[in-house]
């Protein structure tokens, strides 16, 4: 059934929490409607969210849906956490209901899409690209995976015909998207409480390459074997962002990664029209996004405390390279790191993995695996990564925690120092031991 968004005057969001629902909520408000919404808990996106006067309900219930909204708008990982309220909320026929990625369809059908998609940096790149844009008054909107800096918030609204997305693979949410420009950051094994494999991932990728038209463009590495496999049958025009690489370009946030991004920003700019010297200018402003190498302060002692929220091995170990850059070990600087693992099954998966990603770290502290929309059956643990993780260097570099608290306990009695510094990392609720170093 077609939805005309213009006649609808209240529209109501469930899990509106999440990071990429609460833009398209934000955008609703923006556009005047009512906006409503419930979820499980009141995170700092909640918070933001309550600020600008949304009512949100905290707990889910399908009890909590006004009956005057026009529109039901959910997160698709309610299949997971609450499948009797999902079976309610689509089965129900008084009010219409689109999911996310639904929503990001109808926001995109009528746009210049510029969507990025990938394993890793595809927040980061989202933002760059939103940086130079916005900066050479191309008025873009912009929905991104992250609060970015100065705003603090996931949604831009612009009058201009594009539109700047990030856009997800998980459950092949990015399908919903149409876009005429598409960058694929890299490809990697992640999301295999999902995927099957590699391959089931790869297909993905490939259908969403097949809906970018001919006369439109996909930048990527097409030397990266993974891309070159998706890409081949491609009828857009295929651009190499390393030919916009360089090694030299100051940015604010380290690592050869951020670089990479920045190439891959700086070749959609040019496809619009942007000079690359200017383009080069304006991503070296970009101050970088919430929970992506976000400096939160300094300790009373001298430390310095960051949150990171690389949660896949590739995206920890090329984040503590770029903290290295700026942490050198020669300088005397010690490195650790407050790791909560996120899913069962991505640590199952991928234990070796992680298990070799924190060879630059001098301490690795793991939380409790934060479970998320899983369950437990036994058979991983932070222990079972802490001991593998010590299996890979010279002496033993990880321990693991039953609780926040059991940690904290211990870090009363570690003296932190100026030539220390302390990442909590993961997708979960890691940054809340950060704050309460701060806190001491």
């Amino acid at each position: 059934m077609e939805l005309n968004l213009q006649k609808i005057k209240h529209v109501h969001f469930i899990g509106i929490g999440g990071i990429g629902i609460s833009a398209v909520a934000r955008m609703m408000l923006y556009n005047g409607k009512i906006v409503t919404g419930q979820d499980m808990q009141e995170g700092e996106i909640v918070k933001e969210l309550k600020k600008l006067g949304i009512d949100i309900k905290i707990g889910q219930s399908y009890e909590n849906i006004p009956e005057d909204a026009g529109l039901i708008v959910y997160t698709i990982a309610i299949d997971n956490y609450d499948p009797e309220l999902a079976k309610k909320i689509k089965h129900q026929e008084k009010i219409p209901v689109r999911s996310y990625p639904e929503m990001l369809k109808i926001i995109s059908s009528e746009k210049y899409t510029i969507a990025v998609c990938g394993t890793h940096g595809k927040t980061t790149t989202t933002a760059m690209i939103a940086q130079i844009l916005r900066d050479s008054k191309k008025d873009p909107t912009v929905i991104v995976g992250s609060l970015l800096v100065g705003e603090k918030s996931n949604f831009i609204p612009g009058e201009s015909k594009y539109l700047v997305v990030e856009a997800c693979e998980y459950r092949r949410s990015f399908l919903n998207i149409n876009p005429k420009i598409l960058v694929i950051t890299n490809i990697d094994a992640d999301h295999l409480d999902y995927y099957k494999d590699i391959e089931d991932i790869k297909s993905a990728f490939g259908e969403f390459v097949a809906k970018v038209p001919e006369d439109g463009f996909i930048i990527c590495n097409p030397n990266d074997d993974y891309i070159a496999d998706v890409i081949k049958d491609a009828n857009a025009k295929v651009i190499n962002y390393h030919d916009y690489f360089n090694k030299d370009l100051k940015l604010k946030v380290p690592g050869i990664h951020n670089k990479k991004d920045a190439a891959a920003a700086i070749a959609v700019a040019n496809l619009v029209g942007i000079d690359r010297e200017d383009s080069e200018k304006y991503v070296g402003r970009f101050p970088g996004t919430w929970r992506r190498f976000e400096h939160k302060g300094t300790t009373r002692d001298g430390a310095e405390v960051y949150d990171d929220y690389a949660h896949h091995p590739t995206e920890i170990a090329t984040t503590l390279e770029g903290f290295r850059e700026l942490y050198s070990k020669a300088d005397g600087w010690n490195l650790t790191v407050i790791f909560q693992p996120h899913l069962f099954s991505r640590t199952k998966l991928l234990l070796n993995d992680f298990a070799k990603s924190f060879g630059n770290a001098d301490k690795v502290l793991i939380l409790p695996i934060y479970y998320a929309r899983e369950e437990d059956d036994g058979t991983i643990s932070s222990e079972i990564l802490s001991e593998r993780i010590n299996t890979h260097q010279d002496y033993r570099t990880s321990e693991a925690f039953g609780s926040f608290e059991e940690l904290e306990e211990r870090l009363k009695s570690q003296k932190f120092g100026e030539k220390d510094v302390i990442v909590t990392m993961g997708a979960g609720e890691a940054f809340k031991v950060g704050d309460w170093l701060l806190g001491l």
